[in-house]
C-alpha cells in the first residue's frame, strides 16, 4: 500500500478505531489499515474501502461482511465505516459499547467489542479522561 493512501486513512480516523473509536494511545501496537470488503472478496485497496482498525477489532472481523445480529438471530453485514454514520448504530454506556441496530449489534458482537480486557481498557481511559472521543 502506498504510504499517502495510509497516511490519508490515519488522518481521516484521526488515530482512531473507526469500529470500536479506541484511541491509536491506548494500544502498544499501531492500528491496522483494514480493508472493509476484505481483497478475499475483491475489496480494493482504495480510500473508500479502508479504514483504521485496532488489532482487537482487527484479528476478530478478519474476512467477515455479516454476521448474526444477538437479539434477532438474523442475517446482519457489519458496520461500514465509508457508507454508515457510527453514531446511528451505536452509543456508550460507560465502557460499553451498545449496539442501537442490527449492524451496530453484529458488529459488536463479531468483533467481540466488549470483551472484559476491552471494557477494563476503556474504564481506565475513562477514568483519565481520553476516551470516548467525541468525534
Amino acid at each position: 500500500m502506498e504510504k499517502a493512501l495510509e497516511q490519508e486513512v490515519r488522518r481521516r480516523a484521526h488515530d482512531l478505531c473507526e469500529y470500536c473509536r479506541t484511541p491509536q494511545i491506548a494500544y502498544r501496537t499501531r492500528h491496522q489499515i483494514d480493508h472493509i470488503i476484505a481483497e478475499k472478496h475483491h475489496g480494493p485497496t482504495q480510500s473508500s474501502n479502508l479504514s483504521l482498525c485496532c488489532l482487537d477489532c482487527n484479528l476478530h472481523k478478519g474476512a467477515n461482511i455479516a454476521g448474526i445480529d444477538p437479539l434477532t438471530s438474523q442475517l446482519s453485514r457489519l458496520f461500514h465505516p465509508r457508507q454508515d454514520i457510527w453514531y446511528e448504530h451505536f452509543e456508550w454506556n460507560g465502557p460499553v459499547l451498545v449496539g442501537i441496530t442490527p449492524i451496530g449489534r453484529t458488529t459488536i458482537d463479531v468483533l467481540d467489542i466488549n470483551n472484559a480486557y476491552r471494557l477494563i481498557t476503556r474504564q481506565t481511559l475513562i477514568d483519565e479522561g481520553i476516551f470516548p472521543s467525541s468525534l
